[in-house]
């Protein structure tokens, strides 16, 4: 549990740095680091295979990390020369980048061996109170990640002003929270590089099999924080 809440707290302290103003990001002299999973690469079988979680961790996400370093340094170096226009030129890399890097992180600890299930406590009751109910959630949240055009996220975010839960999904690799002010809660990748190598072009049945593996304590944890 300790474990976990750390993570959280980690991709916490990540998004906060990405939602500063520039120049204090391009100022951090920090890098950036791949996560270790909290499981094995086969841990998710037969659900996500071997194969796909260490591509995508190892290579599609360490990619993320890697290029978001590389463009905070250019970042830097156009601040310090005062060069506007190649200081706007960067910020598509670092959205970019930076999404990936942190919707990557908070997708490996939204996934659990041992997840499936129901939510339980404070969270399902605000998944019924929201959509009637855990089953119209999934039927929503699913429908709205298998439509993604192309690549991207489904998401089930914690709007603060109302204190409602609300499902979205964003294109490529945008974070939730900086594109609709949602804080991410539960992320499905909808990327090819996700699911193709198991389940090929047929979306909907990686989407319907991920539930299988959704950490709901992950889920639970990531709420209370969202409240506070």
């Amino acid at each position: 549990m300790m474990n976990m809440l750390c993570r959280v707290g980690q991709v916490r302290r990540c998004a906060a740095g990405l939602s500063l103003p520039m120049s204090q990001v391009a100022a951090s002299k920090q890098k950036h680091t791949l996560p270790d999973l909290p499981y094995d690469y086969g841990a998710l079988e037969p659900n996500i295979n071997a194969e796909i979680m260490q591509l995508h961790h190892s290579k599609h996400h360490a990619t993320y990390v890697n290029n978001l370093n590389v463009t905070e340094e250019k970042y830097q170096e156009a601040l310090a020369k005062g060069d506007v226009t190649a200081q706007i030129a960067l910020q598509p890399a670092l959205k970019f980048n930076g999404g990936g890097h942190i919707n990557h992180t908070i997708f490996w600890t939204n996934l659990s061996p041992n997840g499936g299930g129901e939510p339980q406590g404070e969270l399902m009751a605000a998944i019924q109170r929201d959509f009637g109910s855990f089953q119209k959630l999934k039927e929503k949240m699913s429908a709205a990640t298998v439509a993604v055009q192309g690549s991207g996220w489904g998401w089930l975010g914690y709007e603060k002003e109302s204190g409602r839960l609300r499902v979205a999904a964003c294109a490529n690799q945008d974070p939730l929270h900086g594109t609709t002010g949602l804080i991410p809660l539960l992320g499905i990748d909808v990327w090819e590089h996700a699911y193709y190598l198991q389940y090929k072009n047929v979306r909907p049945d990686y989407v319907k099999a991920i539930w299988n593996v959704i950490n709901w304590e992950n889920v639970s944890e990531r709420l209370q924080s969202a409240k506070k």
